[in-house]
C-alpha cells in the first residue's frame, strides 16, 4: 500500500508540474540574448529561421526583410512594428526586465562573431532613442550599414528589454 501512494503523489506532482503554465516571469533572457547574438547578424537570417530559434518563454521577438541577402529566400514583412523608415532588415527580440549591460555585451559578442567590426556613424535618426543605453553603427560592405540598438522600453508586462539590428537601405553614390 505504501508503494501505491508513493506512486500516485509522484504522478501528482508529474501532472502539476506538466499543467502549470508558463509565464513570463519565466523568461530566459540569456538565451534571448545568445539567440540573438548568433542569429540576428548573419546576411542569410531568414523568417522562418528567425520563428524557430528567436522566441523563448516570455521573450518576444519581430524580424522583417525587404530585400534578403539570399536571393531565393522570398521577402518577409514586419511582424510587429512598422518599418522603419530606410531600412530593408530587421531583427529584434525583448524581454521582461532590465538588462542592458548583458544584452550590449551579447551584441558585440555576435558582431565579432560574424566578423563586422569596422564603425561607421550613427544616422541621425538614431542619434537620440528614447530609453537606448547603446547605438553603434557598423559598416556592412561599402553601401550598406547597419545599426544596432539596445535600450529598454514599455512592454506587456512591465519594462522591458530589447536588442535590435537594422539593415539600412544602400545611399546613392556610396
Amino acid at each position: 500500500m505504501r508503494a501505491g501512494t508513493l506512486l500516485f503523489r509522484r504522478l501528482g506532482l508529474a501532472v502539476c508540474l506538466l499543467t502549470t503554465p508558463i509565464h513570463a516571469a519565466t523568461a530566459n533572457p540569456t538565451r534571448a540574448m545568445q539567440a540573438f547574438a548568433d542569429n540576428c547578424f548573419r546576411p542569410t537570417m531568414t523568417a522562418a529561421r528567425a520563428k524557430s530559434v528567436l522566441p523563448h518563454a516570455g521573450t518576444r521577438y519581430d524580424f522583417y526583410d525587404l530585400d534578403p541577402f539570399v536571393r531565393s529566400n522570398a521577402p518577409s514583412p514586419a511582424l510587429k512594428r512598422a518599418v522603419t523608415p530606410n531600412t530593408d532588415r530587421r531583427c529584434e527580440v525583448s524581454f521582461d526586465g532590465i538588462a542592458t549591460d548583458a544584452a550590449a555585451k551579447a551584441a558585440a559578442r555576435g558582431l565579432r562573431q560574424e566578423g563586422i567590426r569596422k564603425s561607421a556613424p550613427i544616422p541621425p535618426a538614431y542619434a537620440n532613442i528614447n530609453g537606448a543605453t547603446f547605438v553603434g553603427a557598423r559598416q556592412l560592405n561599402p553601401r550598406r550599414v547597419a545599426v544596432v540598438i539596445v535600450g529598454t522600453r514599455a512592454g506587456p508586462n512591465g519594462v522591458e528589454t530589447y536588442m535590435t539590428v537594422e539593415r539600412l537601405r544602400p545611399t546613392g553614390g556610396n
